[in-house]
């Protein structure tokens, strides 16, 4: 199965290297709450960048106090879907970090691609070294796999 590396991708909205790419964000409804440091899109959000798309219920965007530029963290909840060219990814819930370079998908977690696929409890993904980890969670899931060898 070809590395996560590009899925994780999908979350990295405040990455450096592809600030100058436009991200395209449509939801029902977008607030602002400058108190709290955060924007909230609601209902039937879609993120889409080149070669990417993003599903999910709820995505809210957390910042530092560089204000909107300076991304804390990204959280997207409800029905969770990550799409490249290449691979797909489901699950409940997924957090990027762009300090850590932590993407965390979770909540009954499948991944489709070409190779085959891999479903489980949580799947961590860390762009900085470039390494994705399935595990069976506390509640004593599995993981588990199928593949089809080329």
């Amino acid at each position: 199965m070809k590395p996560l590396i590009p899925l994780a991708l999908a979350l990295l909205l405040a990455a450096p290297a592809l600030a100058a790419e436009p991200v395209k964000i449509t939801a029902d409804n977008f607030t602002v709450d400058q108190a709290n440091r955060n924007g909230t899109f609601s209902g039937s959000v879609v993120i889409t960048r080149t070669n990417l798309t993003i599903w999910a219920n709820k995505v809210v965007v957390t910042y530092g106090k560089g204000g909107e530029n300076d991304i804390d963290n990204i959280t997207a909840t409800g029905s969770v879907r990550i799409k490249t060219p290449a691979q797909e990814a489901t699950g409940g819930r997924a957090t990027f970090d762009p300090l850590s370079q932590i993407l965390k998908l979770t909540e009954n977690v499948h991944v489709l691609n070409a190779q085959g696929q891999v479903s489980g409890p949580e799947l961590t993904i860390n762009l900085a070294s470039q390494t994705s980890t399935f595990e069976g969670g506390k509640s004593g899931g599995r993981v588990t796999g199928v593949f089809t060898p080329q």
